[in-house]
């Protein structure tokens, strides 16, 4: 059965309420995780892709299709600078604007 994630706009993560738990658990899926985000930040910066980010908050698994204007030790800064915590994410997906 696949996973499905809640789609939601970039202004409304602000108000949502992360764990301080990591969703991913073996070492390879988070270096892989790292991996993907340098890659988003390197394709927003140059403009070219949005990037689909899957996550999870308290509540819900959720899909968020946005720039990365940056990426710090711990969040993923979107436009707006709207953040969310790296050990919440489980994937990234790019795709072309």
């Amino acid at each position: 059965m696949a996973t499905v994630y809640e789609s939601i706009e970039n202004e409304k993560i602000s108000s949502l309420v992360f764990p301080k738990s990591d969703v991913l658990s073996r070492n390879e899926a988070i270096h892989q995780r790292l991996s993907e985000l340098k890659m988003a930040l390197t394709f927003g910066n140059l403009d070219y892709f949005k990037i689909k980010i899957y996550f999870e908050d308290n509540q819900s698994k959720k899909v968020v299709e946005a720039k990365v204007c940056g990426v710090t030790k711990n969040r993923v800064i979107l436009t707006q600078g709207i953040g969310i915590p790296i050990n919440r994410i489980y994937r990234t997906f790019k795709f072309y604007n």
